[in-house]
C-alpha cells in the first residue's frame, strides 16, 4: 500500500485536490495525508475518510511529524503555488522528509524554472519571474537533496476535462497550456510506476491551442 503525504491542497479544486481525488478513485487502497490551512475545509476531507491536518508548510515541526505519521515509504507530493514564501514552505518540506528517512517526493513548478528560465518572455518574467525564481530555488534543494524525485513544470494550468493528450518534454523547449486534472493524472500515474528518475519535466498538453 502506497502512502501519499501531499501539500496544497486547496479547496479551489487546484491540482493538490486532483491529485487526491485522482488516488482516491484509481487507487483505493492508497493511504493519502494531507495538510490544509483552511478548517472548513479540513472537516469536508476528513468527512470523505482523508487523514487531514490543517496548518502551515513552513512549521518545521508540523511538517517533521507528519512525515512521521506517513512513514518511511511514503511520497512527498508538492503542488503547493504563491508568489512568496514558496521556497521556504518547500525547504521546510524537503529537510523534513530527509531527517525522518523519507524517499521519494513529486515537486510542481512551473514552465520557465530552473534551465528553461531562458523561454520565459520578458514580459512573463516582469509579470511572475518572482514566483518562478522562488520555485527555482526549491527546484535546486530537492536536486541536491538525498531523495528520489521528479519534477513537473506544467504550462499555464486550466480547469477542464481530462484530454489525456498531456506530454512530459525532457530538455525541450515547450510552450502551452494544460488541464490541472491531466497533470494530476501524470503525477498519479509516475507515482505508481516509481518513476522517479531525477529529472525536470515540462508539462503540456500539445491538443490545446494557444494564442497570443
Amino acid at each position: 500500500m502506497k502512502t501519499l503525504l501531499i501539500f496544497g491542497v486547496s479547496p479551489k479544486l487546484g491540482t493538490g485536490y486532483q491529485v487526491l481525488q485522482l488516488a482516491k478513485q484509481n487507487y483505493p487502497n492508497w493511504r493519502c495525508i494531507v495538510l490544509v490551512r483552511d478548517n472548513e475545509f479540513a472537516k469536508q476531507l476528513a468527512n470523505q475518510g482523508i487523514e487531514t491536518y490543517v496548518g502551515d508548510a513552513t512549521n518545521a515541526l508540523l511538517v517533521k511529524s507528519l512525515c512521521e505519521v506517513a512513514g518511511l515509504d511514503a511520497t512527498i507530493v508538492t503542488t503547493l503555488g504563491g508568489e512568496t514564501g514558496n521556497y521556504k514552505a518547500q525547504r521546510v518540506i524537503i529537510d523534513c522528509a530527509e531527517q525522518t528517512g523519507i524517499k521519494q517526493m513529486v515537486l510542481v513548478t512551473s514552465l520557465g524554472c530552473g534551465d528553461s528560465w531562458p523561454t520565459l518572455s520578458t514580459k512573463a518574467k516582469q509579470a511572475f519571474g518572482h514566483a518562478v525564481r522562488e520555485k527555482s530555488l526549491a527546484e535546486l534543494w530537492l536536486q541536491t537533496s538525498t531523495l528520489n524525485f521528479v519534477i513537473l513544470r506544467p504550462g499555464g494550468l486550466r480547469d477542464g476535462e481530462m484530454t489525456q493528450h498531456a506530454e512530459c518534454y525532457y530538455q525541450q523547449e515547450v510552450h502551452g497550456f494544460v488541464y490541472r486534472i491531466d497533470l494530476a493524472k501524470i503525477i498519479i500515474d509516475k507515482i505508481a510506476a516509481n518513476q522517479f528518475d531525477h529529472r525536470a519535466y515540462s508539462v503540456v498538453d500539445p491538443s490545446l491551442k494557444v494564442t497570443y
